[in-house]
């Protein structure tokens, strides 16, 4: 039978001990993070806010004067101030991108790949854009072991202190300060082969030694590159997430096929769900597979 992806197979990150969706409308969402409670711009929330009363608790607002976004505090603030989840611990901050350093909507891909990574032996798992690393802790601590690559050094180094609050063995887990198309392709010529491929790739992005990366141009590269990367061992799997404004899943799906060939899984948007209700707020895409 010939494999296939499942088209508009939609994700929804539910609220957990330490993050819940307490509301959204007007194009802001109101979470709570830990202790901690944040209002941010969200331009999907084209509906109206439910439960107005709620965002007097936010502890931080992203706001924007003169064009410039900065946090507007009503409370006080911790530097960083950690959170757990699948059985890792992290820490969260209010950083000038509006991000906390925590995408709870990859909640479902968290357990998805430590699911596939618990049904191999010995897996080498790679991730790229690998950011604050908590998909690298959640396939550290099922099994794996990691290479963790990130162009940027504040994010490696915001990784490599998580992976220490968790408590994760210093050799689960390669460190790698490089431009992901780069070091793909350094990989690729070595013979490497992975079990596990996770990459969360930017609509833009540079490189640690100044390389420019264009998901438009350098993405199909580098899946053709990851081909090469990814072990015919059975069990083996592929995952990408995306924010890049304007594409579509399918957009993602139809690359991979293309690249892959025909494969078995699925893909579709990742969804927030509400705390106190079943509204949700669309957060991103995903194309996932297993061999």
């Amino acid at each position: 039978m010939t494999k296939k992806l499942n088209y508009d197979q939609h994700l929804v990150s539910l609220p957990w001990s330490d993050y819940e969706l307490l509301d959204s409308g007007d194009s802001m969402k109101l979470e709570r993070f830990g202790a901690i409670v944040v209002a941010r711009p969200e331009t999907q929330a084209l509906w109206r806010k439910e439960r107005p009363e709620l965002w007097e608790s936010a502890h931080a607002t992203f706001a924007f004067h003169d064009k410039k976004g900065a946090w507007d505090s009503k409370k006080p603030v911790p530097e960083s101030w950690e959170l757990s989840s699948h059985n890792v611990r992290f820490t969260a901050a209010l950083t000038g991108f509006k991000h906390t350093g925590v995408f709870p909507e990859q909640a479902p891909n968290w357990e998805w790949s430590k699911t596939q990574i618990e049904k191999i032996e010995k897996p080498n798992v790679l991730n790229l854009f690998g950011y604050t690393g908590i998909a690298s802790l959640v396939a550290a601590r099922a099994g794996a072991f990691i290479t963790h690559v990130d162009a940027s050094k504040q994010s490696l180094d915001w990784a490599r202190a998580n992976a220490l609050l968790s408590n994760i063995p210093e050799d689960k887990i390669r460190w790698i300060l490089d431009d992901a198309l780069a070091f793909a392709k350094r990989e690729a010529r070595r013979g490497a082969l992975y079990d596990g491929i996770i990459l969360d790739p930017p609509a833009f992005g540079r490189g640690a030694k100044g390389e420019v990366w264009k998901i438009e141009e350098d993405l199909p590269v580098l899946l053709e590159t990851l081909k090469a990367l990814l072990s015919d061992k059975p069990g083996s799997f592929f995952l990408v997430n995306g924010y890049a404004a304007g594409y579509a899943p399918r957009s993602f799906a139809q690359a991979l096929e293309s690249v892959f060939g025909d494969v078995q899984g699925e893909c579709g948007e990742l969804h927030i769900q509400e705390a106190q209700s079943k509204r949700v707020i669309p957060a991103g895409i995903y194309v996932r597979f297993v061999r």
